[in-house]
């Protein structure tokens, strides 16, 4: 599961934990739920979303999650949506797949909510939490390479560009040095052993984050891919929305809330052809913004959940032109930066 949980200090990197969905108000607001409209929740979590959805209108609802322990515990929603509500366990890069699985070839909106959730935090055995010890798994659905394999197995090069590229961490080469040292002594296997490491030569007062945010941050980005799931879901929401149909989104971290900043600036405003191919039409816009800029957080909701803080909301409203072809999304993705050079600058 993808479902962004929070801002502020928390036990996870990047994607904070929550109990209380972030943004509520507004996503409901932005989405704009109808009778009988069909709704897709990418990021289903606990439910937050979804139960929102299902009680501002007669909707129904597909939610989707990467998490098996998530599906498991939204039966008892299922159960109690007469109907409404069908839960599939999946990537929501696939929601458009998903749609068409089930009969469906449009739908009246799509929410998508970035990140980690609570439940995956709060257990240590997931391996995201650098509070709780655990091994160093990371995995959001078990599957592929864990947080742990790629700090045994990368370059000390090749660690210090992912923690920089995906944690923004301005001291990436001493934390892959560290890193590259310990295993040299033994495995890296369990979460507070890494958390330790990073804690020698990152530090923080006693009010900032935990030195080992960003590199645990950057580990659990690069081990579920998340920007590129980010980026492949904006496009398949492109090609499953009605016109008229909306996307709303909620981000918790600058490399997130940038791409879904850029892939909407791009697709509401007109594609100019090629100087190099005069004939060639240009594209339509295939959305036009609802919210402009970023939606925040209000003073009471960060009084009752602090949490939020860092959490960001992007809306749009689908138009009646053709999707623009998927192409290649890596433009929307950050580059693999040099820290030194960088640093240099």
């Amino acid at each position: 599961m993808m479902a962004g949980r929070g801002g502020s200090e928390t036990d996870a990197a990047g994607g904070p934990a929550r109990h209380l969905p972030v943004l509520l108000a507004e996503v409901v607001e932005h989405l704009a739920p109808k009778d009988g409209g069909l709704y897709i929740d990418g990021t289903f979590g606990a439910g937050g979303y979804t139960s929102a959805i299902l009680n501002a209108a007669g909707t129904s609802v597909i939610a989707i999650d990467r998490d098996p322990t998530a599906i498991e515990g939204g039966q008892g929603l299922v159960a109690a949506s007469g109907g409404r509500l069908t839960l599939v366990h999946e990537r929501f890069s696939a929601l458009d797949e998903v749609a068409a699985a089930q009969g469906i070839d449009a739908v009246d909106g799509v929410v998508l909510d970035i990140g980690v959730s609570s439940m995956q935090i709060d257990e240590g055995e997931r391996g995201f939490s650098f509070r709780r010890d655990g091994p160093l798994d990371m995995r959001m659905s078990s599957e592929g390479p864990s947080a742990a394999d790629l700090v045994a197995k990368l370059s000390e090069t090749d660690l210090a560009n992912l923690i920089f590229r995906f944690g923004e961490e301005r001291h990436s080469r001493a934390v892959a040095r560290a890193i590259v040292a310990a295993r040299k002594e033994a495995p890296i296997e369990r979460t507070l052993q890494l958390a330790d490491i990073v804690a020698k030569v990152v530090w923080a007062k006693p009010h900032e984050p935990h030195p080992a945010t960003r590199t645990f941050q950057a580990l659990r980005i690069a081990v579920n891919d998340e920007l590129g799931e980010l980026a492949r879901a904006l496009s398949a929401a492109e090609r499953v929305l009605k016109p008229g149909g909306r996307l709303v989104v909620v981000t918790f971290h600058s490399l997130e809330d940038r791409i879904v900043k850029t892939f909407l600036a791009n697709r509401a405003k007109a594609a100019a052809g090629s100087r190099h191919m005069p004939a060639l039409q240009s594209a339509p816009p295939s959305f036009k913004l609802v919210a402009r800029g970023a939606v925040e957080p209000g003073e009471e909701e960060l009084a009752r959940n602090p949490r939020a803080r860092s959490s960001r909301l992007r809306a749009a409203e689908r138009t009646e032109a053709p999707a623009h072809p998927a192409g290649d999304l890596s433009s929307l993705l950050p580059p693999v930066p040099d820290p030194d050079t960088s640093r240099r600058r």
